[in-house]
């Protein structure tokens, strides 16, 4: 049975986390315009800035739930005609009936298998990834995770992204996190790291754009 001490370090944790929550003015800003997280204003952020999307934009997003990202993507593409949207993650993703949703753990061969019935090499315009570690708490074990899972969202670049296209992946800043930036430039031909203004400022997240794809193994 827990103690009374770590029960209230929890409880005490929960009222900051829901504190903070109330305050956040992009937190009550989804909620009052229907999104499924604060998530959306930091793509929307990272599009205006370098106009990835268009309406006929064919797009892969992992880590999709709850589907901030999703709803991006929706408003600026269209997925009943020549744009195509597949987002994929284990948990409920809020999505169109025009979106593609594979539900699953990225990097699992049944989930890829899923997504590669929908797409054949070299045609998406871009890949997105969202994906973040279940935290541990344990900043090493944390980091290495962050750093596997942007892996998985390279070689999934590698693998279905044409020439020219795009790739966004969230990375945590530590260990890592450098190289990781240092090897997307043999990729591609420009590279920015962008901290969007709705990431909470005490957050190590970073969003690694990669643009104009040169191709790769």
């Amino acid at each position: 049975m827990p103690s009374r001490r770590k029960s209230a370090k929890n409880s005490a944790s929960s009222q900051k986390w829901l504190n903070r929550q109330s305050k956040d003015i992009y937190v009550r800003s989804a909620r009052g315009s229907g999104h499924a997280s604060r998530a959306y204003y930091k793509l929307e952020e990272i599009d205006k800035r370098l106009n990835l999307l268009t309406q006929n934009s064919w797009v892969l997003e992992l880590g999709a739930a709850p589907g901030g990202w999703t709803a991006y993507i929706e408003s600026k593409i269209d997925v009943n005609k020549r744009g195509q949207l597949i987002v994929c993650d284990t948990r409920p993703i809020q999505a169109t009936a025009g979106t593609c949703v594979i539900k699953g753990l990225y990097g699992d061969p049944a989930t890829e298998a899923k997504i590669e019935e929908k797409l054949v090499s070299g045609n998406l315009d871009l890949v997105l990834s969202d994906m973040a570690p279940n935290i541990t708490g344990v900043r090493i074990t944390d980091q290495a995770a962050s750093i596997e899972l942007a892996e998985l969202a390279e070689e999934a670049a590698k693998k279905w992204l044409r020439i020219g296209g795009s790739l966004v992946v969230k990375v945590f800043q530590g260990d890592g996190s450098d190289s990781f930036i240092k090897k997307l430039k043999t990729y591609y031909s420009m590279i920015q790291v962008i901290k969007p203004r709705s990431s909470r400022a005490q957050s190590r997240e970073i969003y690694v754009v990669g643009q104009r794809f040169l191709g790769g193994s």
